[in-house]
């Protein structure tokens, strides 16, 4: 049985749950390879910390991180080694946020291994970051791109991720971003709310964590994706390595365009999108932006596999 795919995409964070992976662990020896690769590239049981850790351990940043591409990888190794995606046949991989580091692996550009010490890396400065300079981040439903960024730049705040064409999510001070929905409330959005997170992701407020992520990409081996991966910050595929390393720093402080990666490569010639990893955040997102879309997670995907054997 195979199922040929056009587009992987990798969730970021906000996906993770403890157990996610365990039954992966359990059953398949790639799975148990890949959790065994991270937790020993971290000198450190994050896969217990997964499967049966505090929540709270796991919501950290610098554990979130790591663990949902852990996750991410370990569903793709499994799918590949059952047949239920062929690399050769699959036009792009795109990640949403610290996402886009399980697509550079998956794509061949990054090792695991480094991929997990650089998430590590990357959740603990933006964590630092959030302890420096705190800061809200809110979700506007029902609004378009163009209204949340007139909003925003009303408010002194930032557009952080354009999910969908009508999920746009702010990002800034608590007090600008605070105010950003209390505008939004005034022109019609349908909500507006506030998020559960500690600081302003993808703002100028992450600077500190993304000058310290400088130095460590630009120390961390990359080689040219096997697979063309989509920028989070062009919403296009990079064309050398070096643009990923400039990219990758830069996202950290940037809009994630996801919806406008999502329609990029719809427009390429994309075809079925499978939800590489844990949960359904972004197939939701896909269909909300392609409602024709065919889109499966590899949840479904293995389900589909263990009834029709």
């Amino acid at each position: 049985m195979e199922i040929i795919s056009d587009v992987l995409v990798f969730p970021g964070q906000g996906s993770q749950k403890i157990g996610m992976g365990k039954d992966l662990y359990d059953n398949f020896a790639v799975a148990k390879e890949v959790f065994d690769i991270v937790d020993d590239a971290l000198n450190f049981k994050l896969s217990r910390v997964m499967f049966e850790g505090e929540i709270e351990e796991l919501n950290k940043t610098s554990n979130a991180q790591p663990a949902i591409m852990a996750a991410s990888m370990a569903y793709f190794e499994v799918l590949k080694s059952l047949g239920l995606i062929n690399l050769d046949e699959v036009k792009f991989m795109a990640g949403h946020s610290l996402g886009e580091y399980s697509a550079l692996c998956a794509a061949g550009s990054l090792s695991l291994e480094d991929t997990a010490k650089l998430l590590k890396a990357r959740g603990a400065y933006m964590m630092q970051a959030c302890i420096d300079n705190p800061g809200a981040m809110a979700a506007l439903i029902g609004f378009d791109y163009a209204k949340a960024e007139a909003i925003s730049d009303m408010a002194g705040c930032f557009v952080g991720n354009s999910n969908s064409p009508a999920q746009i999510v702010l990002s800034g001070s608590k007090d600008t971003v605070e105010k950003a929905c209390e505008i939004a409330k005034e022109q019609g959005v349908k909500r507006a709310v506030m998020l559960p997170v500690s600081g302003a992701f993808h703002s100028p407020l992450m600077q500190s964590a993304a000058d310290k992520m400088a130095g460590v990409i630009a120390s961390t081996r990359f080689s040219e994706p096997k697979v063309k991966v989509i920028s989070n910050l062009t919403a296009q595929e990079y064309s050398n390595t070096t643009e990923i390393k400039e990219l990758l720093v830069k996202q950290i402080t940037n809009t994630v365009m996801w919806q406008e990666s999502v329609v990029y490569m719809q427009q390429m010639g994309a075809g079925r999108y499978i939800e590489c990893g844990f949960g359904n955040v972004l197939s939701g997102l896909i269909k909300k932006t392609l409602p024709d879309a065919e889109v499966i997670t590899a949840e479904e995907m293995l389900k589909s596999y263990a009834q029709a054997v």
